[in-house]
């Protein structure tokens, strides 16, 4: 990735190694104004790039991660549950102070009368 203006080829071959091992911000990060301008215009990088992607999820399915969703999900939902909680004492917190304040009010009135 280090050679000043890389034809298309070699940018997808670079492409493909930062894809394969991870770095597509290196990847980017090394790109030319030069170089992004070709990348943009050149629907043959952009064709070429999408079949490496495909080729590279087959080569690696077996190596792949997949992220346990159900516990983001869990996390999600005690947030939630959280903040639910947190609003619903605080405007029972709110509801009593407005209740003591007129209910001392009526007093004072109430006494005057």
């Amino acid at each position: 990735m280090h050679d000043i203006n890389r034809e298309i080829h070699e940018l997808l071959i670079d492409y493909a190694g930062a894809l394969r091992d991870g770095h597509i911000p290196v990847f980017l990060k090394s790109l030319t104004r030069e170089e992004a301008r070709r990348i943009a215009a050149s629907q043959e990088f952009w064709d070429a790039t999408e079949t490496t992607r495909v080729l590279n999820g087959v080569g690696f399915a077996d190596k792949a991660v997949t992220s346990n969703v159900g516990l983001f999900i869990s996390r999600v939902d005690a947030k939630v549950a959280s903040r639910l909680k947190k609003r619903k004492a605080s405007s029972q917190e709110k509801s009593l102070a407005a209740g003591k304040t007129s209910s001392k009010g009526q007093n004072k009135i109430g006494k005057s009368a």
